[in-house]
């Protein structure tokens, strides 16, 4: 039995095939279409799928969208007249999209399959069914976890009308027993102050979080006492008063602008320690946030373990704290947990939920490393690689990863493109660009040469697994990168007094660790582990460079540059490549070298647009 999922229509739309509860495939539009956050109908996304499990659209015995609109437009209908007359404004601008499209999803996912078809196949005349936004986020989180029971909480910005929930797994039965609603969310609290920051909401929230340890949390106490009423079990109020995301088009006021000081920071212009203060009072407020409610949880279901899902759970910081301080044994948190892992979500829960089929739960976990995008076959990247000139060598796999490993230790900086793509935000190894984190100059290469990001912006370890305990504060394995823990003690380095006394952005200048390039300016690092059975290539590349330098830690970020999705092809890759400062290339078994390569069109004015000043 073929399930497909969906999510789309307001970001990050994906889709996800489901094969008698063996997930097949998952990837977001995004990477096909080449539009960062896509939020169109997974046309694209959805032919991947199916061509990778080798059937057809009308092969398919059930398509489930991940939330009811209903539910939806009842909530948008009932915030208007709420607000009225203030909300009237929102009302009009959202009523187009609803009329078109939103209230006759079950058309538009008839249009969207039809266009995921090749000529000559049947269409799908199949059942359309629908699930609520936060049991797809709590299926996506329980059923491919390693826990035959669980707590389940899941946080994001708004669903129908729930913000967080939490329940119970158990088997193959999920039971949410409490919410928290629409307009007091913890995913729309910190997109107002990412907003307010200069950030995109929906997107820059990575960004707010990396900014807050550059920050002191001064504004905790003005949060609480004027925006966030927070009870003991984690639920709160948030007073209108200071937002405008109820009523306008804005998601802060004039009230909550005077309350911190100052209009909202417009984008790309100089941060100050303002921004970075605020950054750091929501982070700690969401963090609290989160422990209560994990308390809370704990308190009620008298479980072990914890799945987490929603895209508040994307937050590692608050992950890592939840590790270390709360109350639960073990942690799984989907790596897909905003609203692309709600496509997922959709047909998991369809299966067992709905259905009432049992799962076979795995000791490592059923996500198969959240690798479930495609891959390029090698006559793919041969003639992808000779269509655009490409000069490169194939070698086999045990000679690529030594000169993979010898490049790294010699400082080049190397894109990795292999295998399956990841699904969800994270390069986890197979879509991802790769350094030496012993290098102090590494950070900010990476970030002004390479990804043409923000100075500021930290990067990831991936450390092998097993090895973790000796680099870093964590006892756990975190294959996903969805954990930030403390650097080990033994390999910081003591800092003078005037480095300790250091503010804001000069923070970055400190060598603070043997491996400065994933070493934050608070000492943490959002780490991944990687084992063999996940990515067999992967380890191969650290263990060979722990081999030639004793370090069993990579810089690993995502393989893109900025307001661009992660590279999907070869072609992508090259480009990539070739418009950036990389050194070295790695396409399937081909080794690229960038001094051997012919100068493509464009490629120094682009790399010159984005220089700093």
């Amino acid at each position: 039995m073929h399930i497909l999922g969906i999510s789309a229509f307001f970001h990050d739309s994906a889709a996800a095939l489901v094969r008698d509860g063996r997930v097949v495939a998952a990837s977001e539009e995004e990477r096909f279409s080449r539009r960062k956050h896509d939020e169109r109908f997974p046309s694209l996304a959805v032919r991947s799928c199916l061509d990778l499990a080798g059937i057809r659209v009308a092969d398919l015995d059930a398509v489930v969208f991940y939330e009811k609109p209903i539910l939806k437009f009842e909530r948008l209908l009932e915030t208007s007249l709420a607000f009225a007359p203030r909300g009237f404004r929102s009302f009009l601008t959202a009523m187009p999209v609803w009329l078109q499209k939103k209230l006759h999803l079950p058309r538009e996912i008839d249009k969207g399959l039809a266009a995921a078809m090749t000529p000559g196949e049947r269409v799908y005349d199949g059942p359309i069914l629908f699930t609520t936004h936060h049991e797809s986020h709590a299926a996506s989180a329980f059923y491919p976890s390693p826990f035959e029971r669980a707590a389940i909480l899941t946080l994001d910005g708004v669903g129908e009308w729930a913000t967080a929930s939490w329940g119970v797994g158990d088997g193959h039965r999920i039971e949410l027993r409490e919410e928290m609603r629409f307009p007091h969310s913890p995913g729309l609290l910190y997109s107002a102050f990412t907003a307010y920051c200069g950030f995109r909401v929906n997107s820059g929230e990575y960004k707010l979080m990396g900014l807050a340890p550059y920050g002191e949390p001064r504004y905790v106490n003005t949060i609480l006492d004027h925006i966030v009423q927070l009870a003991e079990d984690g639920s709160f109020q948030l007073d209108q008063q200071y937002f405008d995301y109820c009523t306008g088009l804005r998601m802060t006021s004039p009230r909550f602008h005077a309350l911190f000081g100052g209009p909202p920071r417009s984008p790309e212009s100089r941060l100050t320690q303002r921004e970075m203060d605020i950054a750091a009072s929501v982070q700690r407020v969401t963090e609290e946030i989160v422990l209560r409610m994990a308390r809370h949880v704990r308190t009620k279901t008298g479980e072990d373990n914890l799945c987490l899902a929603g895209g508040v759970a994307l937050n590692c910081v608050a992950n890592g704290r939840l590790l270390r301080e709360g109350p639960f044994k073990r942690l799984w948190i989907q790596p897909a947990a905003g609203d692309s892992g709600g496509a997922l979500g959709a047909a998991l829960a369809h299966w067992h939920g709905h259905l009432g089929n049992p799962r076979n739960v795995s000791a490592q976990d059923s996500q198969e490393g959240s690798y479930l995008g495609p891959a390029s076959s090698d006559d793919e990247i041969r003639a992808r690689l000779a269509a655009m000139g490409a000069v490169s060598e194939e070698l086999d796999d045990a000679a690529l990863v030594e000169a993979i490993a010898a490049d790294l230790a010699q400082g080049r900086i190397v894109g990795h493109f292999w295998g399956r793509a990841e699904f969800g935000p994270r390069a986890l190894g197979h879509r991802s660009i790769l350094g030496d984190p012993r290098d102090p100059s590494m950070q900010r290469r990476m970030n002004v040469a390479i990804k043409f990001r923000e100075s500021f912006r930290p990067f990831a370890p991936a450390v092998l697994e097993g090895r973790q305990r000796e680099w870093f504060e964590l006892d756990s394995e975190s294959p996903y990168m969805l954990l930030v823990a403390p650097v080990a003690r033994g390999r910081r380095r003591e800092l003078t007094s005037e480095e300790k006394s250091a503010t804001g952005t000069d923070k970055l200048r400190i060598l603070r660790s043997e491996v400065p390039a994933i070493t934050h300016v608070d000492d943490s690092a959002r780490v991944q582990t990687v084992d063999a059975a996940r990515s067999p290539r992967f380890h191969a590349i650290l263990s060979a460079f722990e081999r030639r330098t004793g370090c069993p830690v990579l810089v690993n970020t995502s393989f893109n540059i900025r307001g661009e999705p992660i590279v999907h092809d070869p072609g992508d890759a090259y480009r990539c490549f070739m418009f950036t400062d990389m050194d070295t290339l790695v396409v399937g078994n081909h080794l690229i070298r960038k001094e051997a390569q012919p100068p493509m069109a464009g490629a120094e004015e682009y790399k010159r647009s984005f220089r700093p000043d």
